[in-house]
C-alpha cells in the first residue's frame, strides 16, 4: 500500500448488522477504512496513546453519523485496516481509548450545561433584582408626574426594560440547556458502541490507495 494519508478514508454509508441486541435485533455499524489504527488519532496530542484524542476529522465524521442514526439503536463501528489487524491486546487498547475519549467528551460538554445553568441563575437573580428595582422607581416616578399620560408612558417603558433584562435567562432555561444536554447523551452513546477492528479485503485496500491518489 501506498503511505497512510494524514486523515482516515472514511465510509460513505453504515455496514451491516452486528451483533443483535434485546430490542430491535440489529445495531447501526459504520465502517472506516485506515491504513493503520494510527490514523485514527490526533498525531499532534502529545498525551499517552490510551488518553490520545481522535483525528478532529474523524471525530467529526463519527458524530454527524452517530447523530443521523436511529435513537433506540446502539451503535458499532468496525475498522478495515490495510495493514493488518493489530493483536488483540493492541485492539483492545484502540477500543479502550476510543471509549475514553467520548466519554471525555460527555463530561466535558456536561461542565459545559453545568456552567450554562450557573450563568442563567446568575442572569434570573439580576433580572428579577433589576425588575423590582424598576416598578418601584416607576411608581415614585408616577407619583411626581404631575400628567397620567406621561406617568404611564414612564412606567411602561421601565416594565419593557426589565422584560428585556429577562429575555437572557429565560432563553437559557427555555432553548439553549437541552442541544447541550442531547449532545452529551450522544457521546455516551459513542462512549458505549462496539468497536471492532479486521483486515482490510484486496477490493478494501484499492478502495482506500485510489482515495489517496
Amino acid at each position: 500500500m501506498s503511505a497512510a494519508p494524514s486523515t482516515p478514508e472514511l465510509a460513505t454509508g453504515t455496514g451491516p448488522p452486528a451483533a443483535a441486541d434485546g430490542r430491535s435485533g440489529r445495531r447501526d455499524v459504520l465502517d472506516l477504512y485506515l491504513a493503520d489504527t494510527r490514523q485514527l488519532f490526533n498525531s499532534m496530542d502529545p498525551a499517552p496513546f490510551r488518553q490520545r484524542d481522535l483525528d478532529p476529522n474523524a471525530a467529526a465524521y463519527i458524530v454527524d453519523w452517530a447523530g443521523e442514526a436511529p435513537a433506540g439503536q446502539p451503535l458499532g463501528m468496525v475498522l478495515h485496516l490495510g495493514s493488518g489487524a493489530p493483536s488483540e491486546a493492541d485492539a483492545a487498547i484502540v477500543r479502550e481509548s476510543v471509549h475514553e475519549y467520548f466519554q471525555r467528551r460527555a463530561a466535558t460538554t456536561r461542565r459545559q450545561l453545568r456552567q450554562l445553568f450557573r450563568v442563567g441563575r446568575y442572569s434570573l437573580l439580576i433580572a428579577l433584582v433589576f425588575l423590582g428595582l424598576v416598578i418601584v422607581v416607576g411608581e415614585s416616578i408616577a407619583s411626581l408626574v404631575s400628567k397620567e399620560r406621561y406617568a404611564a408612558l414612564i412606567q411602561d417603558s421601565l416594565v419593557i426594560g426589565s422584560w428585556v433584562a429577562l429575555w437572557r435567562p429565560l432563553e437559557i432555561f427555555l432553548y439553549d440547556w437541552w442541544p447541550i444536554s442531547a449532545e452529551a447523551k450522544l457521546f455516551d452513546r459513542l462512549s458505549q458502541m462496539d468497536v471492532r477492528i479486521r483486515n482490510a479485503t484486496a477490493a478494501e485496500c484499492d478502495k482506500v490507495e485510489g482515495a489517496q491518489s
